[in-house]
């Protein structure tokens, strides 16, 4: 046993818990850091980011059209408005803090890993900057798609939805960009699905034969999510169900490999 696993596990839980409230507060003042750099930037965050899929000539829309002129975008009947005296700035304010963890993530991950890695294994510990590079490569493409494929279908199905021509789409701040800081965020976490599944595997709540057992169940799953939140058009569904679908199935090759590695270091320790 190396000196780095007695000394871990010769820590007491007051050691584990001052590390974990160390871990947090660096964790946070990222977060902080983030969230001024997106507070001082107001027009760049709101005018040229979050608003922009409520323009007609947003680029994924301008793709879109050029791959059909069915999936031009005439128009996208939404008006903000503010329903209440505090709404804009609870808004900025939300808004900064949902850019700062966006922003802070990688540096999130990396004091995480700092955290567990002394109750890895030395072959293991050696993946720190492997695991911070692939969570943040995968989290940020999932924000990516999440912007720039799932927020400009739903706000084009739900702008574009009337039950009658009488009602007016007259959306509140708080509605839209909650709804845009969601998708984003959320489809930065999805992607982060392989990740969450090779810490599964090394515990052993999952295997790769389950995740080949339940992949029906994924597919269904998946489908069904892709038709909730696009258009009722097949295109749009198979774009938002094949990159999922692809992580699924790159879970599973995750798991394989470790798996594989595990029965290897078998008969070396053995």
């Amino acid at each position: 046993m190396s000196h780095e696993e007695t000394t871990f596990r010769e820590m007491s839980l007051i050691d584990h818990l001052r590390d974990l409230r160390k871990m947090i507060i660096r964790s946070f003042v990222a977060v902080m850091v983030g969230a001024t750099l997106v507070f001082m930037n107001k027009t760049i965050v709101f005018d040229r980011i979050l608003f922009a899929p409520l323009k007609t000539d947003f680029i994924t829309y301008r793709l879109f059209c050029r791959l059909s002129e069915a999936l031009c975008i005439d128009k996208i009947p939404i008006t903000l408005i503010s329903r209440q005296l505090q709404g804009q700035f609870a808004v900025h304010i939300w808004t900064a803090v949902y850019g700062g963890i966006i922003i802070a993530f990688p540096y999130i991950l990396y004091e995480l890993w700092k955290f567990i890695s002394p109750g890895l294994y030395p072959e293991e510990q050696r993946y720190g900057k492997r695991f911070v590079w692939v969570s943040s490569f995968l989290f940020f493409t999932g924000v990516l798609f999440g912007y720039y494929i799932i927020t400009p279908l739903v706000i084009n199905f739900l702008g574009n939805y009337q039950i009658s021509g009488q009602v007016e789409n007259l959306v509140d701040i708080k509605s839209y960009i909650s709804n845009v800081r969601t998708t984003v965020l959320a489809n930065g976490l999805v992607f982060e699905l392989p990740v969450i599944i090779y810490f599964f595997t090394k515990l052993g709540l999952v295997d790769s034969a389950f995740l080949r057992r339940n992949r029906k169940y994924a597919v269904v799953i998946i489908l069904i999510t892709a038709a909730i939140i696009t258009p009722p058009d097949i295109f749009s569904q198979i774009v938002v169900a094949i990159p999922l679908l692809l992580l699924y199935e790159v879970s599973i090759w995750v798991a394989k490999l470790i798996e594989k590695k595990s029965t290897d270091l078998k008969p070396a320790s053995s």
